[in-house]
């Protein structure tokens, strides 16, 4: 009997003992091949030597340093990478143990900057529908998935919401790219205007959407008239990368490709690669300057943030990265594992679009291409994807609600930047398997 209060409570799930390169192993012999990084976090695969030689190292000088107190090479030579490989002057780095934490510290930051600013009344964050910010009540609160929002919605503050910018399901018929990017924009200033610049702290959104929508990459220009807004109307941009930066995309952060800097960018995920539990906050010159010129500190701290060990390992992560030009493989074999996708899935009836960038990319599950409507809620699409694929040795991260929460589904794919071709075309197959199997009781 086990005594964790696991996710699904009525089932244990395999016990995993030990993991290699893409393969992880329970305790029953049985093998997996890991295809979504466990939730787009192992991006370098398990049990890199490189990674476990730092934590072992870390380990042996200082396992941990209070912040209070101290600070540690570690986490100021991370910070220092950080920084130096952000583009623009998002000089200034947190340190936190974890994607939801982040974005707490970055939401409690951009209101503590109006604050030092001597605009106390800002109080509102704008955040798009179909988002998803983390599973703390304020980064709950900030997020559109609505189906993890709905059991806690009266312990959560209020925030307007505009679209997202998901061109496979929000651009008409007729309509090109470029009037509904226009749309989309237009939009977020009128709810500016009503909302009132003067409230408003920020602009909260995904770079590219992640496990709720299933790996929307934006319109092109779409974040540069979002910063043109916000530059416009005084008002911060915040971006969260938990997801889908450090390297997921084919560069380090991923809105480089989008051609904007934010004011504030949340970390996770990728940052560590599953090593250690770190998150970090990356913030402009300006943000820091304010705070350091008016009260001298940050109203904000978590016991583990800056750990020695964590950021050791994250720190790893980094130089591998860079040594061994993964972002240059992501690409590469992000564009071949797509080629791969549309070769078994680009005709299939029921996969409607087969999107993303670098190694996330993702299916969305439709019962008819032409209309693009989905399957019943009720038919559990996604669980029934995952059953199958798990039986078949092959880890990947299916979601439902992926139009409004509750209708939709797709298939989110996030394997390590090291996966070979040949392994990314076993999982391909895989996973044409698996979804013919679930597809068999849904249709």
């Amino acid at each position: 009997m086990s005594h964790i209060i696991h996710r699904n409570l009525r089932r244990t799930p395999p016990l995993a003992v030990s993991a290699s390169g893409l393969t992880v192993r329970d305790s029953q012999g049985r093998s997996y091949l890991d295809a979504s990084g466990g939730a787009a976090v192992s991006s370098l695969g398990h049990a890199h030597p490189d990674v476990l030689a730092a934590m072992h190292a870390q380990i042996d000088r200082n396992a941990y340093a209070h912040t209070a107190f101290f600070t540690c090479d570690a986490a100021e030579e991370l910070a220092t990478r950080l920084a130096n490989d952000a583009p623009g002057d998002l000089d200034h780095v947190y340190l936190v143990s974890g994607g939801s934490e982040a974005m707490e510290t970055a939401l409690k930051l951009a209101r503590q900057y109006w604050l030092e600013a001597g605009q106390p009344d800002r109080s509102v964050f704008i955040g798009l529908r179909q988002s998803y910010h983390g599973n703390t009540l304020g980064a709950l609160a900030i997020g559109g998935n609505e189906w993890r929002r709905r059991p806690f919605e009266p312990l959560l503050m209020e925030v307007p919401r505009v679209s997202p910018c998901n061109e496979y399901r929000g651009r008409a018929d007729g309509q090109s790219t470029e009037d509904y990017t226009a749309a989309l924009l237009a939009e977020l200033e009128t709810t500016i205007l009503e909302q009132g610049p003067q409230h408003i702290i920020g602009f909260v959104a995904e770079t590219v959407v992640g496990a709720t929508g299933g790996a929307v990459p934006p319109t092109p220009g779409y974040f540069k008239g979002v910063r043109k807004l916000c530059d416009q109307y005084g008002i911060l941009l915040i971006l969260d990368e938990v997801m889908c930066g450090m390297g997921r995309t084919g560069t380090l952060y991923a809105f480089e490709q989008d051609g904007v800097v934010p004011d504030l960018v949340v970390l996770g995920k990728g940052l560590g690669a599953g090593y250690q539990p770190i998150g970090a906050v990356l913030a402009r010159e300006h943000i820091v300057r304010q705070l350091r010129d008016g009260s001298g500190a940050f109203l904000h701290g978590h016991t583990y943030m800056g750990h020695p060990v964590a950021a050791a390992a994250a720190l790893a992560v980094q130089k591998v990265i860079q040594r061994d030009c993964l972002l240059g493989a992501v690409t590469v074999r992000g564009a071949a594992f797509r080629r791969m996708l549309r070769d078994a899935f680009g005709g299939h009836p029921h996969v409607g679009d087969i999107r993303g960038r670098g190694m996330l990319l993702a299916l969305e599950l439709v019962r008819d291409r032409d209309s693009k409507q989905p399957f019943d809620p009720a038919c559990q699409l996604h669980a029934a994807v995952k059953e199958q694929a798990m039986s078949r040795g092959l880890m990947v991260y299916p979601m439902g609600g992926t139009i409004d929460g509750r209708n939709g589904d797709h298939i989110l794919l996030a394997p390590p930047f090291i996966a070979t071709e040949a392994e990314l075309a076993e999982i391909t197959s895989r996973l044409a398997d698996a979804l013919t199997s679930a597809l068999t009781s849904a249709t």
